[in-house]
């Protein structure tokens, strides 16, 4: 579904990735583990076009993406959960969710109730949203705000949705209901590349992780192989 193979990008002069490769299934969740610093968000922001790429091939669905804007990528059915969750806050709950879906409705005529049985998975989904969905972006907790992003994303029925730092700056209580979340769209069948920091709680749901040090590949494998790893014990779930 999702194969990054070789990938070097960065900023300017700065190189942070560099030789990163990764395989992501249809129907799986693999999770990207590092420290902060690592290159796990630029990964990321090159897969989904943000930034350009200096080396190295993306191919989704077995079509080549690297280098195309990312409205381009959006189009081919990637979806990406930024870090920092990047919501327009003056904006409604509901029109930064129809944001999401912008890419594959039409513009004018029909966008509403075309939109509106999503709109209804979203809300199914996150029932907060719902009960929010007029009030400003702006003004919801942290975690209504992540809720918002995810549901943003899944308004553009992605064949691939990346998730960046999902748990970041939440409270203990509402990581676990967003990773329940994640939980419920993996045994949907959703096709998910997660990065997150909290190690434990990634490869409670990932089917296949990779862990990032210094812009590539350190090690790989099924959670069930990272959790006896010495090196992976000694980093992360000590």
């Amino acid at each position: 579904m999702l194969v990054v193979s070789d990938l070097h990008a960065g900023y300017g002069l700065s190189e942070v990735l560099v030789g990163a490769s990764l395989t992501v299934k249809a129907g799986t969740v693999v999770a990207l583990i590092g420290a902060n610093g690592a290159g796990k968000t630029t990964a990321m922001r090159a897969i989904s076009g943000t930034i350009r790429p200096s080396k190295g091939t993306i191919s989704l669905e077995g079509k080549p993406v690297q280098g195309l804007p990312p409205s381009r990528i959006a189009r081919l059915g990637l979806a990406h959960s930024p870090e920092g969750r990047k919501i327009f806050g003056p904006l409604s709950v509901e029109d930064n969710l129809l944001l999401g879906a912008f890419r594959r409705l039409p513009r004018f005529f029909g966008f509403r109730k075309k939109s509106a049985g999503d709109l209804d998975r979203i809300y199914a989904l996150f029932p907060r949203l719902k009960e929010r969905r007029k009030q400003q972006a702006g003004t919801l907790s942290g975690g209504e705000q992540q809720m918002l992003a995810i549901g943003r994303a899944l308004m553009a029925k992605p064949k691939v949705m990346l998730l960046d730092e999902p748990s970041m700056g939440l409270a203990p209580v509402i990581v676990q209901e967003v990773f329940r979340t994640i939980q419920r769209l993996k045994q949907e069948g959703m096709t998910m590349l997660l990065v997150e920091q909290f190690a434990k709680a990634a490869l409670a749901v990932a089917d296949y992780a990779y862990v990032m040090e210094r812009g590539r590949i350190a090690l790989e494998g099924s959670p069930a192989e990272l959790r006896k790893d010495e090196r992976m014990i000694a980093a992360y779930l000590g």
